[in-house]
């Protein structure tokens, strides 16, 4: 580097004055430069989800809030039906559901009868358009984890205004598992197929993700007094009343909206409780077809732990007829099918993997000994534990739908 001292007379006169104009536009950069921006704040943690607490003490908390806060004229009493609550994973009314119904008429006459009115759920008293009660029992992750075992419920309660078609009031709470029974109720328990329903979906998502002021979803707003039907039928078949399930069953499947899942599930049941065989196998293939025009048909036969083979049952009687409906009408319709065997939550994941896959081969080798035609039109595979729709591990009745073997409508290769 060139020094001062050696710099020539002539520069060494001018070097102050280079400098300080060298230094000027540096000045003033500096003064125009915007300050160092502060460093950005911690993103705000996710508020904390509320623990579990005891079902009478979650119950509690959603009835009395939905109730309470609910928006009903001044000094009025306001007419209140209830849907029977359901599941929010399978759609299905079990012994869980039917103790909280009973509940919440028992809080409504104690605390609320100057508010509410309860009135029979009837296509008669729909066509009113009075407030409806709605509400889910979710079993769910306590963490909000994605995976793993759920271990609590979420209860979710909606009141809903029929003459507005909107939302009116809503209640929420987290309960733990303890003492809880989950089976499903007989007319859920008996039946042959499983598959994601409009209706009931409707009904789910009217309950679950909505706020009060929303619209209620179409799919159920425009079915509830086939809704109505479809409850006193499910009534009358866990009853024990067969004839009067099928006689409602039967007027529920005329109505506009009444092709529905748990409609002719209940008309194929209630012809079978009643030795109906040739009606029953009419009413199963037209229930057959309504799975498999969904693309994904769910079987509900159970298997004894560990194995390929059956579990005994008054129902399992009747697995063999569901396998050959289905054989015959993949058949008739020269459809592609993949078998997907599904395990509960027991044991390990390969296992798991492993039975699922045994089992869905066992039900394939059966379709082709029932259809040999089928035999280069089906696959089978099995999917473990990874795709549970009830995922809590009970491995007992309560999970029943956790252990289906789905039929999948595939393209033929």
């Amino acid at each position: 580097m060139t020094t001062v001292s050696r710099l020539p007379k002539h520069l060494k006169s001018t070097l102050p004055a280079l400098l300080a104009i060298l230094a000027l536009p540096l000045a003033d950069a500096a003064a125009q430069a915007p300050p160092p921006a502060a460093p950005a704040a911690p993103a705000a943690a996710p508020p904390a989800l509320p623990p579990p607490v005891p079902l009478r003490q979650a119950f509690e908390k959603a009835a009395g809030d939905v109730l309470k806060n609910a928006a009903v004229p001044a000094g009025t009493r306001v007419d209140l039906l209830i849907d029977p609550l359901i599941d929010g994973n399978t759609g299905a009314q079990s012994s869980a559901t039917r103790s909280l119904e009973a509940q919440l008429r028992q809080l409504i006459g104690k605390q609320f009868s100057d508010k509410f009115a309860v009135q029979p759920f009837s296509a008669e008293n729909v066509a009113k358009n009075p407030y409806l009660f709605i509400g889910t029992f979710t079993p769910i992750h306590a963490t909000a984890q994605a995976a793993g075992p759920k271990d609590a419920y979420r209860v979710c309660f909606a009141i809903l205004d029929l003459k507005t078609k909107q939302i009116v009031s809503k209640g929420f709470a987290r309960a733990t598992t303890a003492g809880i029974n989950a089976v499903p109720t007989p007319a859920y328990a008996d039946s042959p197929v499983w598959t994601k329903d409009p209706a009931v979906d409707g009904y789910i998502r009217t309950c679950q993700g909505t706020k009060v002021g929303d619209p209620i979803n179409p799919n159920y707003v425009d079915k509830t007094s086939v809704a109505a039907l479809i409850a006193e039928a499910i009534k009358a078949y866990d009853e024990r009343r067969y004839g009067q399930a099928l006689d409602l069953y039967t007027r529920a499947r005329a109505q506009p909206g009444g092709a529905q899942l748990r409609v002719l599930n209940g008309i194929y049941l209630s012809q079978l409780k009643l030795n109906r065989r040739a009606d029953a196998s009419k009413a199963l293939g037209e229930l057959v077809d309504f799975g498999l025009k969904s693309e994904k048909l769910g079987m509900m036969m159970l298997f004894t732990r560990g194995s390929t083979a059956f579990a005994p049952s008054a129902i399992a009687r009747a697995y063999p007829d569901w396998i050959k409906a289905v054989a015959e009408k993949a058949q008739a319709g020269n459809a592609c099918l993949q078998l997907v065997g599904h395990t509960s939550r027991t044991g390990t994941e390969p296992f798991n993997d492993r039975l699922s896959a045994l089992r869905s081969a066992a039900i394939r080798q059966r379709m082709e000994r029932l259809a040999p035609a089928l035999a280069k039109s089906l696959r089978s595979n099995g999917v473990g534990w990874r795709e549970n729709i009830v995922g809590t591990g009970r491995d007992d009745a309560s999970d029943a739908l956790d252990r289906r073997v789905e039929f999948k409508v595939v393209k033929c290769a």
